[in-house]
Formats: C-alpha cells, sequence, structure tokens
C-alpha cells in the first residue's frame, strides 16, 4: 500500500531554563492511503502533540516526518504551510468554525485560500455539506447549528481542498454519545469514500475499534495495540 505519512524517530522535548521536559521520544509510524488509524491513550500522553507533528503545525526536537514520500523536516516554513495546506485536513474536538460567517462560507473558505475561484469553492462546498446531511443548513452561521452540525460542518472544511490525509483530534470529544456515533459514521463514511488515509485521536475505545488499527501513546512511547 502507499504509505501517505511516515514519522521517523521523532523527539520533542520543551526546555525551560535548567529544566527539560520531553513528551515523547524515538516515536515511528505510518499511515497508508485509504486506512483509518485510532490514536488512543491517557490526556498528556503526547497525542495532540503527535498530531502536531505530523501535521506540519510543530516542529519535533529531532525526527522526520514524511508526507507523500516528501521529507517535510527539510523544508522551509512557507514550503511547509504549501505542503499541509494541499495534503492534510484538520478536526478539531471543538469546530473552531468563523461564527460570522454561514456554513457554505465556513467550507468555502479554505478553497479559496488555495486560489479555487469563489464559484468552484461554493459548488464544492456545497456538495460536501449536502453529503454531510446538510443541505437544508448552508446558509446558518455556527451559532443557528447544533454541536453535531458544527462539527459536520468542520469535517467539510477539512476535505474542502481534497487532502490525501486527515488528521483529526478528538472529533467527537464534545458530544453526547449519540451524536458522536452519528458524526463518526459520518466521519468514516467521507473518508472512506474519498480514499485518504486518516489518523484519528480519540478516548473512545468503542470508536478506536471500529478503526483499521489502533495506536497506543503512553508514557512517550507508540506501540500497536
Amino acid at each position: 500500500m502507499f504509505v501517505l505519512l511516515e514519522a521517523r524517530g521523532l523527539e520533542k522535548t520543551h526546555h525551560q531554563g535548567d529544566v527539560s521536559l520531553t513528551i515523547f521520544k524515538d516515536i515511528s509510524m505510518s499511515l497508508c492511503k485509504g486506512e483509518i488509524v485510532a490514536l488512543v491513550g491517557p490526556s498528556g500522553a503526547g497525542k495532540s502533540t503527535l498530531l502536531q507533528m505530523v501535521g506540519l503545525l510543530d516542529k519535533p526536537t529531532s525526527g522526520e516526518v514524511l508526507i507523500n514520500g516528501k521529507n517535510a523536516s527539510k523544508l522551509n516554513d512557507h514550503s511547509r504551510t504549501l505542503l499541509r495546506r494541499s495534503k492534510i485536513g484538520f478536526v478539531y474536538q471543538f469546530h473552531f468554525l468563523q461564527p460570522e460567517f454561514s456554513a457554505l462560507e465556513n467550507v468555502m473558505i479554505p478553497q479559496m485560500i488555495a486560489d479555487i475561484p469563489a464559484d468552484k469553492a461554493k459548488e464544492h462546498a456545497r456538495k460536501l455539506l449536502e453529503k454531510m446531511g446538510l443541505g437544508h443548513r448552508l446558509e446558518h452561521r455556527p451559532a443557528r447549528l447544533s454541536g453535531g452540525e458544527q462539527q459536520r460542518v468542520a469535517i467539510a472544511r477539512a476535505l474542502a481542498n481534497n487532502p490525501s490525509i486527515l488528521l483529526a483530534d478528538e472529533p467527537t470529544g464534545n458530544l453526547d454519545p449519540k451524536t458522536s456515533e452519528e458524526v463518526f459514521a459520518m466521519l468514516i463514511d467521507r473518508v472512506r469514500g474519498a480514499g485518504i488515509g486518516a489518523l484519528i485521536a480519540t478516548h473512545n475505545m468503542d470508536l478506536a475499534r471500529k478503526m483499521d488499527r489502533v495506536l497506543i501513546m503512553d508514557q512517550g512511547q507508540l506501540k500497536e495495540a
């Protein structure tokens, strides 16, 4: 299978004066095309930090991150931003939608940042939201959407630029159990439909067991379940 994402020997250490705190060390993992992998572990284990590393939002203290075979560790900040914008979609525990824009506009924004013409961005956003069951909520601003609807808009936004990799950090963590199941099912359906790879951090083991593989982060180490 084609490897979309590879981490090699990642280490993240924070330095404060004479004190050093190592979050994790010698972390290696891979994510293949069409694969959905759960990332589990206790709070504070480093799951979010790892997602930020492989998502090119933060740089590791040492080690390498490869995206579609390209070593992102050797790129400058501008090149990393362009690679992240074109290849990676993010979904967070809190939706982070722009409150002054409609659902449709929120999904258009990342496309327009990537220089997609407004009419094409609008049509693509509409189709994505319809597939998420939100065709009747296109013009609603986030404050008029339920928590589950807001998160579905966030998923559509993450997929707007047709990424090859989706990274999700507790994407259903703020939702009640029933809504969590519904949103997760839609997320998995869209990811599988698009044939992309997904790394999803979650505390919900029932959801984790529905994915293809489970990685456990604990005490600075990453291992297969």
